[in-house]
C-alpha cells in the first residue's frame, strides 16, 4: 500500500513567513494552482489509483485535498482532526524575526509537545491506512505534522529540524505488515 503524504498549498502567511499553527488560513491563488498541479501529476502516474483522501480540517489543507480529489475523481474526502498542524501557542501568527525577539531561547509558550504531535499524526495515518489497506490513499496535512512523521520513520535523519517542506510537496510512504517506511520525501509535483 502507498500513502501519498502531501503538504497543503501556499497561503499568504507562507509568503509572509508567519507561523500558521492551528490558525485557519486559506490557500491563495498560487496554493490553488499548486494543488491542481499536484492532482494532475498524480493523475499522470501510470496505473495508480487512490481509494480515499484524508485531510486536516484546517481550510488550507481541506481545500488542497478537495482540489486534488476533484482532479483525480476520488469521491471520498475524510477530515481527521489528528492531522492538524502543531499548536504553536503564543508564537502562532508571528514572523521569524518576531519569534526570535519574543522567544530568544526558541521555546514558544504554549507549544504542543513534539512527541504528542508525532504520536497523534502517526496514529491518524495508521488508522487511515488500516481502513483502506491494501489500497492507496492520499493524506493532506501540514509542514510540522508531516515532518514529525518523516523524523520518526528516518530515525531523525530528515524531518523535524532538518527538512523545510515545500508547499504542495509529496512524500511517499509504503505501508505493509503494520509498518511504514519512507520511499521518498519533499518532492514537488514535477519531480514525482
Amino acid at each position: 500500500m502507498k500513502i501519498f503524504l502531501i503538504r497543503h498549498g501556499e497561503t499568504d502567511w507562507n509568503l509572509a513567513g508567519r507561523l500558521q499553527g492551528r490558525e485557519n488560513i486559506p490557500l491563495n491563488d498560487t496554493g490553488r494552482q499548486q494543488a491542481e498541479g499536484c492532482g494532475e501529476a498524480l493523475a499522470a502516474m501510470s496505473g495508480m489509483k487512490w481509494m480515499a483522501v484524508y485531510t486536516s480540517p484546517l481550510s488550507r489543507a481541506r481545500e488542497t485535498a478537495d482540489i486534488i480529489a476533484a482532479v483525480l475523481g476520488v469521491r471520498d474526502v475524510f477530515e481527521d482532526a489528528d492531522l492538524m498542524e502543531r499548536d504553536y501557542g503564543k508564537a502562532s501568527g508571528l514572523t521569524e524575526p518576531e519569534r526570535k525577539n519574543l522567544f530568544p531561547d526558541g521555546l514558544y509558550e504554549g507549544v504542543e509537545d513534539w512527541e504528542l504531535l508525532r504520536n497523534r499524526v502517526y496514529d491518524a495515518i495508521k488508522r487511515c491506512a488500516k481502513k483502506f489497506y491494501p489500497e492507496n490513499i492520499i493524506v493532506v496535512s501540514h509542514g510540522s505534522a508531516i515532518n514529525s512523521i518523516l523524523a520518526e520513520l528516518s530515525n531523525h535523519l530528515i524531518g523535524t529540524g532538518k527538512t523545510r517542506l515545500k508547499n504542495a510537496c509529496v512524500s511517499l510512504l509504503k505501508y505493509e505488515s503494520d509498518k511504514m517506511e519512507i520511499v521518498f520525501h519533499n518532492k514537488t509535483c514535477d519531480e514525482i
